[in-house]
C-alpha cells in the first residue's frame, strides 16, 4: 500500500516509518505540517494518508481539519487519524465522510498486526474507530437507552469497523444472531431501510455522538 505519513514528532514519525516498512507498505512522502499535504496527495496519489490529529501550528485540531479536507478533495484516498487521547474528534471525522476513514489511539500502534488490519480495512472503503473510544460508558438517554446489553455490544463492535462475521467471532454467537441484533439497533435508533447512506455508519454516528462530553468539560 502507498502511504503518506504526516507527523511532526520525530520519534513518532520514525517509528511509523519502521512499522510501515516492516508491514511491506511503501511510504511515498512524509510531512510535518498540514499546509503542503494536499499537494503531496495530488502528486503521489497514495492509497492512504496516516496523520496525527494534533499538528502545527497550534497543535489542536489541524490534523482533523486536514483529514476532512482530504476526504472531500480526494475521495479515493483513505485517511487514518492518530491521537494520544480519547476525545470526540472521531464523530466529527466520520460525520463528514463515513468511509475510507479511521481514528486510532497511538498506543494501539504497539500492535502492528492490528494496525495493518485497520489500514487494509480503511483502504477497502471501511471505517476503524479505536476500541478505547467506543468503550466509554453508553449515555443513559436518547434512543440508545432502549438498546439491550447485547445490542449495545453489537453496536460498539460496529463502531470498531467489524463485519457481522467479525462481531459474531468476538461475541461467540451466530452470524444470524448478530444480524438480528443489528436490526434491533437500527429499529430502535430510527434508522430505516431507505435512510441516506450506510445504516451501520448511521448507527455508529449516533453511538459516537452520545460519547461527546457536555459543554464546559
Amino acid at each position: 500500500m502507498r502511504v503518506i505519513v504526516v507527523e511532526d514528532g520525530l520519534l513518532d514519525r520514525e517509528g511509523l516509518l519502521r512499522v510501515l516498512s516492516r508491514l511491506s507498505h511503501r511510504v511515498v512522502a512524509t510531512a510535518t505540517r498540514p499546509e503542503g499535504v494536499p499537494a503531496l496527495v495530488a502528486r503521489h496519489r497514495p492509497d492512504l494518508v496516516l496523520l496525527d490529529v494534533r499538528l502545527p501550528p497550534t497543535g489542536t485540531d489541524e490534523g482533523l481539519r486536514l483529514a476532512v479536507r482530504l476526504r472531500r478533495d480526494f475521495p479515493a484516498v483513505a485517511v487514518l487519524v492518530l491521537s494520544r487521547y480519547v476525545d470526540d474528534y472521531a464523530a466529527e471525522l466520520l460525520r463528514e465522510n463515513p468511509s475510507r476513514v479511521g481514528y486510532l489511539l497511538k498506543d494501539r500502534l504497539a500492535d502492528a498486526a492490528a494496525l495493518d488490519e485497520a489500514l487494509h480495512r480503511i483502504a477497502a472503503g471501511g471505517i476503524a474507530v479505536d476500541p478505547d473510544v467506543v468503550a466509554l460508558p453508553l449515555a443513559a438517554h436518547g434512543g440508545l437507552r432502549a438498546l439491550t446489553r447485547r445490542e449495545r455490544d453489537v453496536l460498539a463492535l460496529m463502531a470498531q469497523g467489524l463485519s457481522d462475521r467479525g462481531i459474531a467471532g468476538r461475541l461467540h454467537i451466530a452470524e444470524a444472531t448478530v444480524s438480528s441484533h443489528a436490526r434491533g439497533v437500527f429499529q430502535k435508533l430510527g434508522i430505516g431501510e431507505d435512510a441516506t447512506g450506510n445504516r451501520r455508519v448511521s448507527a455508529v454516528l449516533a453511538y459516537l455522538a452520545d460519547r461527546r462530553p457536555p459543554p464546559g468539560r
